[in-house]
């Protein structure tokens, strides 16, 4: 009998992690929440890979609240990095926008026609409502609220005394060469670090200010310019009297840095610092972050001077999407939570994350894939219900469509995908026709509303409009193709009366189904109810032809929706007429 409070899906990647996150927060802070962390930085679209970033962390503390355990689930907010190149294919955006480069994220105007206060603002808002749609709880954090407020001044004043402790660490990987070879897909340099390296004045700027006066962890953004392409070139211990220039306005000035809150800790040194100060227990990383010398590695030197320990956590690996590359926030046009979730219910974007260990890859289908997709999907939902689900089959499903605070909202009536797919495409929109069509699919429970297939009927309609190339959309003849009709052997007239004598009797999914299929077998003299292993190869050829025969006869084309599908949406009136009755 389980323990309460104990999970008995012991078998999937979520309870393990759970299991040891638990065990270590309460090495490290008996009787307190525990606390996972993610960070996300708004530089633009945040894409489907950052959301893996999420993601992981959030079936980790989600698990541990399920059983009973208080949990924060942390989203730091990088807005407070520096806007380090305009992004391609952001509408309203062109190189004007080259001119912001080096200010912090917060500064710099939105894309025009948003109506958010800055650039880091609008790419946050699309991400939360998101994570809302997702059933992800989270405690997110502006990291430009925290430096500007001073809530991290003990840290930077720390970091700066302890400045030749962090250099010492730091300069054990800046001696080391590159590795020979860098793994297939991996980034030269994560994201945040290339921020920091980019426009800098002085070579070693991603993790820190080297010069003649020496190593400083901090970067101040320019009083005049706010730009961070800044040199401090002096700083007292005692009195905090920090000067600095910036190199792209020439402005300079000596401040206190006891009482000045306009500048940052370099990402080597600030990551960590957060670590300790959040008492960040579990956080994934990325391939890039996990590299020799990269940012994890040396941050996890670097927390100790904050007197805090490395969280544990896995490495993730990439996500894709059908059809394209590995993702990337600094190139336009890569898909988001936002886009996927307009083609797909929330349930089945959560299983994707759920189902693959973080150190597996995967991609999210925006093609023809998605059809597949959804298949697998309804299979599990039946293996669910009835019990014969692989445990971490049945967990992976758990996850996917319920949280600890409860199930997340679903279609009433999940009619398969590829049947709704097919027919918003032969409606074109419209719904009296669609929902004709949907009602007739199983006649012992007719369909009475679309909202019964919502939203899955809206999400595939969404998916035919913006993801299926026109000339692959269907539309059906008007008039009858006389001239294929008259070209027509005895065998071919044969199998369209076959099926329109039997067209009345089978006008439901299943029924037309068996139809469809059963003609050529009738031809060939078996009986329709044949199953495969009773036929002979030559059957599948026979059905193959008599296919591309209805489909010339009603749509013009070898190809198309299903065509018991297909036969529902035209009608039997129509039907008829376009087959030459």
């Amino acid at each position: 009998m389980p323990i309460v409070g104990q999970s008995t899906e012991t078998t999937d990647w979520v309870s393990r992690f759970a299991d040891e996150v638990i065990e270590e927060s309460e090495r490290r802070a008996p009787g307190k929440p525990v606390v996972v962390a993610s960070g996300l930085s708004p530089s633009g679209p945040i894409h489907l890979g950052n959301l893996r970033e999420v993601m992981t962390p959030h079936l980790v503390a989600d698990e541990i609240r399920r059983r009973g355990h208080q949990v924060r689930h942390l989203i730091s907010w990088d807005d407070y990095d520096r806007y380090r190149k305009v992004p391609a294919g952001i509408a309203g955006v062109d190189e004007s926008w080259a001119e912001h480069i080096g200010k912090p994220l917060t500064s710099v105007p939105a894309p025009k026609g948003s109506s958010h206060p800055n650039w880091a603002e609008h790419f946050k808002a699309a991400m939360i409502e998101s994570l809302a749609e997702l059933g992800v709880e989270f405690d997110g954090i502006s990291q430009t609220a925290q430096y500007t407020s001073g809530v991290y001044r003990e840290q930077i004043l720390h970091a700066m005394k302890h400045r030749g402790d962090i250099d010492a660490i730091l300069d054990q990987y800046r001696t080391k060469k590159a590795p020979a070879k860098k793994q297939q897909g991996q980034k030269p340099v994560d994201e945040a670090e290339l921020e920091a390296a980019e426009g800098s004045g002085a070579a070693g700027e991603d993790d820190g200010s080297s010069g003649s006066a020496g190593y400083f962890p901090y970067k101040p953004y320019c009083g005049n310019c706010e730009k961070d392409l800044t040199t401090v070139t002096s700083y007292d211990d005692d009195s905090t009297e920090l000067t600095y220039a910036c190199t792209a306005c020439g402005f300079s000035e000596t401040v206190r840095l006891n009482e000045f809150n306009r500048g940052k800790l370099v990402w080597k040194v600030d990551w960590p610092m957060r670590w300790a100060y959040e008492g960040v227990v579990f956080e994934p990383s990325g391939v890039d972050h996990s590299s020799p010398g990269s940012s994890f590695q040396v941050g996890g030197q670097i927390v100790g001077i904050f007197g805090g320990k490395q969280p544990i956590g896995p490495m993730y690996a990439f996500v894709g999407i059908s059809g394209m590359a590995k993702m990337s926030s600094s190139r336009g046009g890569v898909p988001t939570p936002a886009d996927a979730l307009k083609i797909m219910e929330p349930q089945l974007l959560r299983w994707l994350y759920a189902r693959r260990r973080p150190n597996q890859s995967f991609k999210v289908a925006f093609d023809q894939e998605i059809q597949r997709l959804y298949d697998e999907w309804d299979r599990l939902d039946a293996k669910v219900a009835d019990g014969s689900a692989l445990p971490a089959d049945a967990a992976a499903h758990s996850r996917a469509v319920r949280t600890a605070g409860g199930e997340l909202p679903r279609t009433a009536r999940p009619l398969p995908y590829r049947t709704l797919a097919s027919v918003a495409d032969i409606t074109a929109g419209h719904e009296d026709q669609a929902l004709r069509i949907l009602s007739e699919l199983d006649p012992e429970q007719p369909l009475t509303s679309l909202a019964e297939a919502r939203p899955r009927y809206d999400k595939a309609e969404a998916w035919i409009n913006t993801h299926v190339p026109a000339d692959q959309r269907t539309i059906v003849r008007d008039e009858p193709d006389t001239e294929l009709l008259k070209s027509l052997d005895e065998q071919g007239r044969e199998s369209l009366r076959l099926l329109l004598d039997g067209l009345a009797g089978h006008w439901s999914l299943d029924g037309l189904t068996h139809l469809v299929y059963g003609v050529p077998k009738v031809q060939a003299g078996f009986s329709a109810d044949a199953t495969p292993k009773e036929l002979p190869p030559e059957i599948k050829t026979a059905q193959r032809s008599f296919f591309a025969l209805l489909y010339h006869l009603l749509v013009g084309r070898d190809t198309g929706p299903r065509l018991p599908t297909l036969l529902l949406a035209v009608g039997q009136e129509r039907v008829r007429a376009l087959l030459g009755q």
